[in-house]
């Protein structure tokens, strides 16, 4: 006899959905090697990282990322699906700054595009995974510097990175970079323009927060 009163009901599932990452590199080397491996320590946190654009020319970036977020909502390659949110990551370079950078910011706001910006180089958030960095930087010294540095691979020739590495060993390394880059922005009155200056912390915090939905 089967067991009286009202039958079991399967609930629904109430799980919010994650948010939705594009993330576009300038090109194959350190910034693509960082993001790919901290999206493995983050799945299954739905990113997409591309690399596009002229290498190192921060509006081409920005116009391949727009065009990217256009096309995702009939593109079986995202799911059909639209990114909530769409970053570029991009350096002012030094000494020599790039001249669209002005330009590409601009039309990244325009555009809703979201940058995470680094001067000199993305390399400069990689060193402060070591240590604090107050003088300027050339984007040639910085590489150098982490070069030298200890557990992350990296070398100049190759700017290949090693993620595993590079917090492998100490878990408060994030922690310690993302306060010494904080305590640059901190001690700046020109924003992006001081050397040395990243603001990458704050889209690596969002994706390790694994912000949701309302």
């Amino acid at each position: 006899m089967g067991r009286k009163g009202k039958p079991l009901q399967r609930p629904g599932s109430s799980r919010p959905e994650q948010r939705r990452f594009l993330i576009y590199c300038e090109g194959e080397c350190t910034e693509d090697q960082y993001f790919e491996g901290l999206k493995q320590e983050l799945r299954p946190l739905p990113v997409t990282i591309c690399l596009g654009g002229e290498h190192g020319e921060p509006m081409s970036l920005v116009k391949s990322a727009i065009k990217h977020r256009e096309r995702a909502p009939q593109s079986p390659a995202d799911r059909c699906t639209s990114y909530d949110e769409v970053w570029c990551v991009v350096d002012v370079e030094a000494p020599t700054p790039h001249p669209s950078l002005d330009e590409a910011l601009k039309l990244a706001r325009q555009a809703g595009v979201n940058i995470a910006l680094s001067n000199p180089c993305f390399e400069l958030w990689i060193l402060l995974h070591f240590r604090d960095i107050a003088a300027y930087q050339t984007s040639a010294a910085a590489q150098t510097a982490l070069e030298k540095a200890e557990d992350c691979g990296y070398t100049v020739q190759r700017k290949h990175l090693d993620y595993n590495k590079l917090l492998g060993s100490d878990s408060a390394r994030h922690a310690k970079a993302k306060e010494r880059a904080e305590k640059l922005r901190l001690g700046s009155e020109r924003g992006y323009r001081t050397n040395p200056w990243t603001d990458v912390d704050i889209l690596v915090e969002l994706l390790r927060q694994g912000r949701i939905r309302p």
